[in-house]
């Protein structure tokens, strides 16, 4: 079922819209894993060189080649749509410090979020394409190329939506949040490469239950989205995750019914002119979402006075 209800700009048509969004993202997949594997990405895009061959590297190339791939797909498609794309790789040009885009409707690329995990061939790395109208998402896909697992999110006007997952043969499996309520229940998915004291601390107040060690954040939200796990949490110290780390699987995340918020409750706000996603970000599967916060927050003004979730 397409979601009839998803507001789109004036001329875009719900269901071509999802099978374009198909082929450019597995398009992508195809890509990323050819560069992981260094074997001869398709479509034209250049063999990497190696970093110990002083070029950009597999990482760079790869970056740069699902950009395009990505950007350039959906400008062809839609050469008339009233929206602006912008990614990470495009943000140095288009942006400036404060200054929010004059873009009601708003496309944020992440093209590979976890460069860490993919230089390190864990395969936990994950693509992130969000439709943003008004500062809030209202559509995000995130893909996970070496799952083969494509997850579409859409939040309806009244705050309802729907998210599931595919397979390259466009067979869904809706989300399937789990029902564990209890804080000392709840399983947190954690990044192995950004952890620091004061997370530590705040994991040790909120006294979860087991923890599990993903890369990306899309490869965090989709083990939520899975059931596996119930929670994620964002502590910025001297960097910040950015809007196209968060904007496809809040989405996501929020069109299955669970949650993703500052930890005093806020919502997260896109485009404003600062994409930095600074404080203690929460997403959940949503029934312990409000003692998640509450908790989180009180710790927080003891670990680190001051600090603004």
């Amino acid at each position: 079922m397409m979601p009839a209800s998803l507001p789109l700009p004036s001329g875009v048509e719900h269901e071509q819209l999802f099978q374009e969004l198909r082929r450019l993202s597995w398009g992508a997949a195809d890509i990323l894993r050819a560069y992981a594997r260094g074997e001869q990405p398709p479509y034209g895009f250049p063999r990497a060189l190696s970093v110990d061959e002083g070029g950009e590297g597999p990482v760079s190339a790869a970056d740069l080649a699902v950009n395009s791939w990505l950007l350039d797909g959906l400008a062809a498609a839609y050469p008339k749509a009233g929206w602006t794309l912008l990614s990470e790789e495009t943000a140095r040009e288009q942006l400036r410090d404060g200054e929010s885009l004059a873009a009601e409707w708003l496309w944020i690329l992440d093209p590979l979020d976890g460069t860490k995990d993919f230089l390190q061939g864990t395969g936990e790395y994950a693509v992130h394409l969000a439709l943003v109208k008004d500062h809030r998402p209202v559509l995000g896909v995130v893909l996970l190329p070496e799952m083969e697992e494509l997850w579409f999110g859409w939040v309806g006007a009244d705050g309802g939506g729907r998210a599931w997952r595919e397979n390259r043969a466009s067979e869904q499996f809706p989300a399937a949040l789990s029902n564990r309520c209890d804080l000392g229940d709840l399983v947190l998915v954690a990044s192995r490469n950004h952890r620091d004291q004061r997370l530590e601390h705040l994991l040790e107040a909120l006294a979860l239950g087991d923890t599990k060690a993903i890369g990306s954040v899309g490869g965090k939200v989709a083990t939520i989205l899975r059931g596996e796990t119930d929670l994620y949490i964002s502590l910025s110290g001297k960097s910040a995750p950015k809007d196209w780390d968060m904007a496809a699987p809040e989405a996501v995340l929020m069109a299955a019914g669970g949650a993703f918020t500052h930890a005093d409750g806020r919502p997260l706000s896109y485009n404003d002119g600062d994409v930095r996603q600074a404080g203690c970000l929460i997403a959940s599967h949503g029934p312990s979402h409000a003692a998640l916060c509450e908790r989180a927050s009180a710790a927080m003004a003891v670990i680190d006075p001051g600090f603004a979730v």
